[in-house]
């Protein structure tokens, strides 16, 4: 694996499948860009999820994620690419993504998503 970004999230079996546990971890140091005005947007991406047979690799998260530094897009629309993207790599049980978005213009932004498996 490379040190460039990549929209690849690789994966490994789960060391426990029987029993449900919970993964978390964060990014504080998420970037993307303003879709209208292509300033930098800067966020703090949290990640939770109960795997079923695979876990995300964390350095390919690592350069998933800085694959959205020079994107343009809503706040909203990246926070669900995110969890459909961690979705199709690793099919959890169940799955948050939220990001917590610096203030611009006086906002304060948080989005979060979520998945259940049926």
């Amino acid at each position: 694996m490379g040190t460039s970004p990549s929209k690849t999230l690789d994966t490994f079996p789960n060391p426990k499948p029987e029993r449900d546990y919970l993964i978390r971890f964060e990014t504080p140091e998420f970037t993307c860009l303003c879709p209208k005005t292509a300033q930098p947007d800067f966020a703090t991406v949290r990640v939770e999820y109960v795997p079923d047979r695979l876990c995300v690799e964390l350095r390919s998260w690592k350069l998933y994620l800085w694959s959205y530094r020079n994107e343009g897009a809503f706040h909203e629309a990246i926070i669900n690419r995110i969890l459909d993207d961690l979705v199709a790599a690793v099919h959890p049980r169940r799955a948050r993504v939220e990001g917590d978005f610096n203030i611009r213009g006086g906002i304060h932004t948080t989005v979060a998503a979520e998945y259940q498996s049926a």
